[in-house]
């Protein structure tokens, strides 16, 4: 058998040269697009010479998010308007308790049951003897509402005596009105005094000598300002009237349609 030597491998030597071409204009393409090396009549080069933003100018986000954020602060109008009806003098409930602030001002039905949760039995008793004084001994039977001058209060008497609410008043600072017995003739939900000013819950029982009515009534207000503060129940106030607090003065326009009897004691 013969044996056959392989034929010699020769470099070729054209395929190289192109090859080697072909990876010198990818570099250089390379090196042009990122900026290394400059390309004339530009291309990608042209993108790198934009000027970048530098760290003190916002970006466009960041502006709208401030911007946001600034719009949503509350303008110094709409802060106005919502103090201006926060302190409407109007409103019954926000005055009552803005009066009241040096100490709450309860129903009867809020005093008795503070006593009942008081320790001490016999103290208990004195300060429900203060509170809820015992109605005058001279103010007749029967269902009845009672005021008392001396002691500017006034009390709901049931038929069978006992009392159903009893609560301080500013009664009148003159001597226009007198003890004696009298009956409700006359009731105005809402009611304008002879000096302008409004009211609520009017239940009329007399006359005074000018022959104005007098009665109960809720504490009346003038030009947008309460005419007295609930501070000053339990003094006189008014100029012949009774007035009482605005639970109070709806509690009495309940207790007193026309006809009951009312008791006046000095």
């Amino acid at each position: 058998m013969s044996k056959h030597r392989g034929a010699p491998i020769r470099p070729r030597w054209g395929r190289i040269g192109l090859l080697g071409a072909s990876l010198g204009l990818t570099f250089a393409a390379v090196l042009g697009g990122t900026g290394v090396v400059p390309v004339p009549g530009g291309g990608m080069a042209l993108a790198s010479n934009a000027p970048r933003p530098t760290a003190s100018e916002p970006s466009a986000s960041s502006s709208a998010t401030s911007g946001r954020q600034r719009d949503a602060r509350p303008s110094s109008a709409s802060s106005a308007s919502s103090s201006a009806a926060s302190s409407d003098p109007s409103d019954d409930a926000s005055a009552d308790a803005a009066e009241s602030s040096g100490g709450p001002v309860l129903d009867e039905a809020g005093d008795q049951a503070g006593d009942q949760g008081q320790s001490g039995g016999g103290d208990a008793g004195i300060l429900e003897a203060l509170r809820n004084p015992p109605v005058p001994v001279d103010s007749g039977t029967g269902r009845r509402a009672v005021f008392d001058q001396s002691q500017q209060r006034v009390w709901m008497v049931g038929a069978d005596g006992a009392v159903e609410r009893t609560y301080l008043v500013s009664g009148s600072v003159t001597k226009n009105l007198k003890p004696g017995t009298y009956e409700v003739f006359s009731r105005s939900e809402d009611a304008v005094g002879i000096d302008g000013s409004t009211m609520h819950w009017f239940v009329r029982f007399t006359r005074g000598p000018s022959g104005a009515a007098i009665g109960f009534h809720s504490l009346p207000f003038k030009n947008g300002h309460r005419m007295q503060t609930l501070g000053d129940l339990g003094t006189p106030q008014s100029h012949g009237c009774i007035r009482q607090r605005g639970a109070d003065a709806r509690a009495m326009w309940t207790f007193a349609p026309l006809g009951t009897k009312v008791v006046v004691v000095a």
